[in-house]
């Protein structure tokens, strides 16, 4: 495979920003950026109300915030909570709302450049798909810290890019992608077949969309 599976008897991080982030040297990582507008504040409020809820009719402390609590859930439940809201994000994300700038092949291609530029060096670059809104990939680090770092460095390079050719400023990323640790070889083949179809789930033209396959 591309990298490992996610070792829970081995050593890993969990560092809390905006949301938990899970990494663990060599171990491989489905991420998701989106663009800036690709989900209204509105629907990522009521996602925020919608977990807190999900916790509480399940005995979780209400005034705790959820990014706290999950990371000591039982795995079943932990599970569980991360299908439940990954779905959401990912059939919104489908919808193609926002300006979808990435929809323009000369801009996707900035981002689909950058991804593969330190191929072998930094990383080990697997399959991924620019959507119009968004991009999935999964790919695998040396370590948590090269992760943090090569995540802020493309969304950094290819923002500021992007940026340029359209004649604004401002945020073109939403400030930190998701990003989850592969457990098992099962759920990296069925990841590999959900990048594969995203664009076909989300009635693409063949132009819209930039899908790459790793070689193995």
């Amino acid at each position: 495979m591309l990298g490992e599976v996610f070792d829970p008897r081995a050593e890993f991080c969990i560092e809390d920003r905006l949301h938990p982030h899970w990494a663990q040297a060599g171990a491989i990582v489905f991420i998701t950026m989106r663009t800036r507008d690709s989900i209204p504040k509105s629907v990522l409020e009521r996602w925020e109300r919608e977990k807190q809820d999900w916790l509480l009719r399940r005995g979780h402390p209400c005034e705790v915030h959820w990014t706290k609590l999950v990371p000591d859930l039982p795995d079943a439940e932990r599970h569980a909570f991360a299908r439940t809201f990954n779905r959401c994000r990912e059939e919104f994300l489908d919808g193609c709302h926002g300006s979808c700038p990435l929809r323009d092949s000369d801009l996707s291609k900035i981002v689909a450049d950058s991804l593969l530029h330190f191929d072998e060096q930094r990383y080990r670059m697997g399959d991924f798909v620019i959507m119009p809104n968004h991009a999935h990939l999964l790919v695998a680090f040396a370590s948590p810290d090269a992760l943090k770092r090569q995540c802020k460095s493309w969304t950094h390079y290819t923002g500021c890019k992007i940026n340029k050719m359209l004649g604004r400023s401002g945020k073109f990323w939403q400030q930190e992608p998701f990003d989850h640790l592969v457990r098992s070889e099962e759920q990296y083949r069925y990841l590999r077949k959900y990048i594969a179809e995203n664009p076909k789930k989300a009635n693409l033209a063949p132009n819209d969309y930039v899908y790459r396959r790793y070689p193995k």
